[in-house]
This record gives structure tokens, C-alpha cells and sequence, in this order.
């Protein structure tokens, strides 16, 4: 009898927690759009605290830059460089859609028939039931058709365009959060502290330190990973002989889709190589276009290999202090539980339970393994 009343109050502090975490799980779901800017402005501003950092060191007798000065210069910065990306590559991204949806279906066909057709009768001899019916130049220029259609270029603009509105929004209320984050970088901090309980405070504070130290590394890292892939790219396909323009969009499309652990480069490759199919339909395809496609694949297999050898591991291995393998790991189970977002999200998710995990779970082997370098 006298175990009732704990007993009760056992069930009933379950019970709290869990409406707790309901209410909670509503709430963010419910402002996942103001969460969602926050957390971009919390990523900005990480991307921008060495701007900050740089002019907070520069002084000259008594004279120092103001911190709000500061925070002002970083943002414009931020600001400045996402403008001037836009600004190269948004027109040459828009010319090489218009010149793609001009492209002739018809021409490309009979630029492959030869090729297409040696295809159709290998697979007609290897007599399966699955391939007796399957004319492989139909499929292709169906495709085509769907792909280098105006229509589809026309429907993308026309939905960005609507969009312009809530972008407008969005950049303001980005650019105002990431401002104040740049200006007091304890102001995060703080925010996050009203929900933690008082006794936890100076672990939370301790974590989101060496998270905050962690992420910054990591975002720049990978910034710096696009851009050279972006340059490498591009130099390349100039060396083998593709114009400015499309290898400028072809080391675009590869550097972005980079991005994406292990089939990034994948997609990146394949739509560089239509790109090259479809800008060099002039070419005879053995003597010219085939031997083209092999320069560009020996290209991008360098440039993944230089990816590979030198800038990943400096990012993943170096900027969030995991071993390659462990990375492997949680990319897999993240790509095969959530896709390609999930891989994308992996390594900063990653970093931040193991921060977290060090700090209040330590006294676990597994945890003291895994955070040893932390």
C-alpha cells in the first residue's frame, strides 16, 4: 500500500514526458518554417564567424571595428559572394537550358543509330524473353523528348518565379537572424538554454561549444570542397576540348551534386556527360564523339580520385575528427534509412549526438571509442 502513491507518481511523470514530447514534436512541426530559417542562419553565420573573428582583430592605436560593424561586413560578404555565384552562373545556366530544349531529338537519334543498333542486336542474341520486344531507339528518344522538351524548362522558371515572394521572405528574415548571430554568437546559445533544465546548463553550454567549433570547420570544408571541384572540373573539360560555358555548367552540376556522399558524383557525371552528348552532335560518333566521352569520364574519375585522396579527408576525417569507416558507416545507414537527404544530413547530425553523447554519456565504452578524438 505504502508503494502506491510512488507508484502513481511514477506513471504519472511517463505520462508528462510523454505529452511532453508530443506537444514538443507539434510545435516544431507546426514552426518547422522559422525553424528551418533559424537553423540556415545558424549554418551562415558559422560559415561567416571568421570574417567576424578576422576584423575583430584588427585595431589600429585605441580605434577598434565595432562588433555590430563587424557583423554587418560579414553578412554583406555572405551576401556578396551567394550574389556574385548567382550572378556568373545563373545566366549561363539558363542559356544552356534554352540551348538544350532546342536541341533536334531526330538528329541525336541518328547521330547513335549506328551504336543503338549494334546494342538492339546484341541483346536480340542473347535471345531473352525481356529484350524480344524492347527497341531500345524508341525508349531513347522518348526519353529525350521528355528531358529537351521546352515545356519542362518553361514549368521550372515558371515555378521559381512564383516562388520569388516567399524567397523574398525568407532571405530577409535569414540575412536579419544570421546578422544578430554573427553579432553576439552566444545569442543561439542562449535561445536553446530556456529549454534546458538549469543542473544541465554548463554541459549544454560545453557541447554547443565545441559543436559550434566542429560544424564551422566542417561548412567551410565543404564550401571550399565545391569550389575546387568546380574549378578542376571545369579546367578539365576545356583541356578536352568542351566550350567555356558548358564546362562551366558541367563543373557546376558535378561540384553540387558532389555534395551527395557516393552517388553525388554519379549523377554529377552522367549529366555532364549528356551535356556532352548533346552539344556535340556534329561529331561522327566513333571517330569523334566517343573518344570525347572517354576524356571526359578520364576527367571525372580524376578529379573523384583527388576528391577522394585529399579533400574528403580533410573535411570528414579532419573537420569533424571521425575515422573515414565510421563516416562510411553512418552515411549507409543514413542513405538507407532517409535517402539522399538523409546522407546529405549525416555528418552534421553525426557530429552533434556524438558532442552531445561525450558529454553526458561518457561513461559508456562504446561512447568513450567514438569521442575519443573530440
Amino acid at each position: 500500500m505504502e508503494n502506491q502513491p510512488e507508484a502513481k507518481s511514477g506513471v504519472v511523470k511517463y505520462i508528462a514526458l510523454i505529452l511532453g514530447a508530443i506537444i514538443t514534436i507539434f510545435i516544431i512541426w507546426y514552426l518547422r518554417s522559422l525553424i528551418f530559417f533559424i537553423l540556415v542562419s545558424f549554418v551562415l553565420s558559422l560559415v561567416g564567424r571568421p570574417i567576424v573573428d578576422l576584423l575583430d582583430r584588427v585595431k589600429y592605436e585605441r580605434f577598434r571595428v565595432p562588433r555590430i560593424l563587424s557583423a554587418f561586413l560579414g553578412v554583406v560578404v555572405l551576401w556578396g559572394a551567394l550574389l556574385l555565384f548567382f550572378r556568373v552562373f545563373i545566366p549561363i545556366i539558363a542559356f544552356q537550358a534554352s540551348e538544350l530544349s532546342t536541341v533536334n531529338t531526330e538528329a541525336v537519334m541518328g547521330n547513335l543509330d549506328e551504336p543503338i543498333q549494334q546494342l538492339e542486336g546484341f541483346m536480340q542474341r542473347l535471345e531473352l524473353d525481356a529484350f524480344r520486344d524492347l527497341s531500345i531507339t524508341e525508349f531513347i528518344s522518348e526519353k529525350l523528348n521528355s528531358i529537351l522538351n521546352i515545356d519542362f524548362f518553361t514549368n521550372i522558371f515558371g515555378s521559381l518565379a512564383k516562388l520569388l515572394g516567399n524567397i523574398f521572405i525568407a532571405a530577409f528574415a535569414i540575412t536579419f537572424m544570421t546578422f544578430f548571430f554573427l553579432k553576439d554568437d552566444r545569442l543561439f546559445l542562449e535561445g536553446l538554454l530556456i529549454f534546458v533544465p538549469t543542473e544541465h546548463e554548463r554541459a549544454v553550454r560545453h557541447a554547443m561549444s565545441s559543436i559550434k567549433y566542429l560544424l564551422m570547420r566542417y561548412f567551410i570544408g565543404i564550401l571550399l570542397q565545391i569550389t575546387f571541384i568546380i574549378i578542376l572540373i571545369t579546367i578539365g573539360m576545356l583541356i578536352v576540348g568542351i566550350k567555356f560555358n558548358n564546362a562551366l555548367v558541367i563543373g557546376l552540376l558535378v561540384g553540387v551534386f558532389n555534395v551527395i556522399p557516393y552517388i553525388g558524383p554519379v549523377i554529377g557525371a552522367t549529366l555532364g556527360i549528356f551535356i556532352g552528348i548533346v552539344t556535340h552532335l556534329e561529331m561522327a560518333f566513333y571517330a569523334e564523339m566517343l573518344p570525347l566521352l572517354g576524356y571526359m569520364l578520364i576527367v571525372f574519375a580524376c578529379v573523384q580520385l583527388i576528391d577522394n585522396m585529399v579533400f574528403q579527408p580533410l573535411i570528414y576525417a579532419s573537420s569533424v575528427h571521425a575515422h573515414p569507416m565510421e563516416i562510411f558507416l553512418v552515411l549507409m545507414i543514413a542513405g538507407s534509412t532517409a535517402g539522399i537527404v538523409g546522407m546529405f544530413l549525416a555528418i552534421p547530425a553525426y557530429t552533434v549526438i556524438r558532442v552531445f553523447a561525450k558529454e553526458f554519456f561518457n561513461n559508456f565504452k562504446l561512447v568513450k571509442r567514438l569521442t575519443e578524438k573530440i
